[in-house]
């Protein structure tokens, strides 16, 4: 079950004009399941993304990364859940741009105004026929209030959709973000962990949205790891339509642009911890505070020991306060001149550890209370610094191995 998630309320997800979205049931891997998605995107929209860093990235992310520097107008996403078309060689790319031909036919746009994004099983080839017999449904279904239905067809084992919606005001004119994302397992901050899809309706020049986009990312998709696998498939794609009555951004020192990022980044985040609670059999949210570091680098390091240390993650499952773990995984994090007897450690409310030893005033039976919550705030004082970092990561459990074990059963 996911740790205090619950499914999104689709009066609450806010539609972007300019941005539709349509599903379809093309039998991918399952049969009678959503699994065919298509974002129409007016002419105009402006488009911007980043992707995964794995260095066996799979064939969409290879197209789509070169179609997005083609400098053509992007008009349209497609994105498949079922078959993650990665380690599929030559083959795989020819099926992803097949598949993009496949939807610039009945889209009416060119091959290279299509972005592909694919999730699911590795090494398989990716089923251009039934895709392209799914791409008139979904093209049917096309409508800007689509948003948390498109959530549920890029799921794989998530067990529910994600998405997130806000609206502002600026300058006096409605802005509004909207946002679906999918990912449950190999999830690690790598850019990107997972798909991510956002839209907003401001206007806004191409650089901006670039420098946006990678602001958001860093402080949200970049901070969250369930078992420190990075994904052959990931990309979190931005997407402005143009069609607020805000003017065009074109000032990064802008309040408009300032104020755009803050939006983005809190939809960004909300998509990443709801990520990080259906972390695949988690039963604990866990926040990662590093503080007075020498700088955000080395607090996010320190943080990452701990997050993706198995036996930090398992004493949390248990629900046992076994600290001397998460100490260990401070000490391997990698700083050379760490001065132990400077860090405290504190679970929530409860300090653990002062000056690198058991804090005298604590009991075993407050870290037992703090560790069977379901949400469990960590925080590491190095008092080396005033830098400070987080990361969000999830406990890992019996339910996590069979996922993974009978994930292609």
């Amino acid at each position: 079950m996911p740790v205090n998630l619950f499914a999104p309320d689709p009066a609450n997800v806010l539609p972007i004009r300019g941005v539709r979205l349509g599903v379809a049931q093309a039998g991918i891997r399952q049969a009678n399941r959503k699994d065919l998605l298509v974002i129409a995107l007016d002419a105009g929209a402006r488009v911007a993304g980043v992707f995964t860093q794995n260095r066996f990235c799979a064939a969409p992310v290879i197209v789509a990364k070169e179609h997005l520097c083609s400098g053509h107008e992007i008009r349209a996403f497609l994105v498949n859940t079922g078959c993650a078309n990665a380690g599929t060689g030559v083959d795989g790319v020819w099926r992803a741009r097949e598949s993009c031909a496949a939807l610039a036919m009945h889209h009416g746009c060119e091959s290279l105004q299509v972005l592909p994004f694919s999730t699911g099983v590795i090494m398989e080839p990716l089923p251009i026929g039934q895709i392209a017999e799914g791409i008139p449904a979904a093209l049917a279904d096309l409508r800007e209030d689509n948003w948390v239905s498109a959530a549920e067809a890029i799921m794989t084992t998530d067990t529910l959709p994600k998405a997130s919606s806000r609206r502002i005001t600026v300058e006096g004119k409605g802005v509004t973000v909207t946002g679906i994302a999918k990912g449950a397992g190999m999830i690690h901050p790598d850019m990107a962990t997972m798909l991510a899809f956002l839209a907003t309706d401001a206007r806004i020049t191409v650089p901006l949205l670039d420098k946006a986009v990678r602001s958001a990312v860093d402080r949200s998709f970049n901070r969250i790891t369930v078992d420190g696998d990075t994904s052959t498939n990931d990309a979190f794609m931005l997407v402005a339509s143009g069609r607020s009555d805000l003017a065009e951004i074109t000032d990064p020192a802008s309040v408009a642009f300032q104020a755009l990022v803050e939006v983005v980044t809190e939809v960004a985040i909300e998509l990443a911890q709801a990520i990080i609670r259906d972390g695949e059999g988690a039963t604990k949210f866990i926040t990662i505070n590093v503080t007075g570091g020498r700088d955000e680098r080395e607090c996010n390091q320190v943080a990452l020991s701990i997050a993706h240390s198995p036996l930090v993650k398992t004493a949390f499952f248990a629900s046992d306060p076994n600290l001397g773990r998460i100490l260990a995984a401070v000490g391997k994090a990698g700083i050379a001149d760490l001065d132990q007897t400077r860090i405290n450690l504190f679970l929530d409310d409860v300090r653990v550890v002062s000056e690198g030893g058991r804090d005298p005033d604590y009991f075993e039976a407050d870290g037992q209370r703090v560790m069977q919550q379901s949400e469990i705030t960590v925080r590491v004082e190095l008092n080396r610094g005033e830098a400070c970092g987080n990361v969000w990561t999830c406990d890992l459990s019996h339910e996590y191995v069979s996922i993974n074990a009978d994930y292609r059963s």
